[in-house]
């Protein structure tokens, strides 16, 4: 239940309960648009080892602040057995 790199996690905005899939990723693999969140990021530094309930906050380089809860793992490499990736 922790978020780990190639996390897919489910995301929900507490203000308006907007929904959010996104996977954690290494920059080089990072796609925003597709959902691929880079770990540098200030939003992928924030999930990298939450637990599912947990409440996530950053700041966005134009000093936007953001925050989501994890409300899934929906697909962790550690829990399927991939320890490669």
């Amino acid at each position: 239940d922790i978020v780990t790199m190639n996390s897919r996690v489910l995301l929900v905005d507490p203000s308006n309960q907007a929904r959010q899939t996104l996977t954690l990723c290494y920059p080089e693999d990072s796609d925003p648009g597709a959902g691929f969140i880079s770990v540098l990021s200030p939003m992928g530094a924030s999930l990298l080892g939450l637990r599912v309930g947990s409440l996530a906050r950053w700041r966005t380089p134009h000093g936007t602040e953001g925050m989501a809860e994890i409300t899934a793992i929906l697909f962790q490499p550690e829990a399927s057995g991939d320890y490669t990736t």
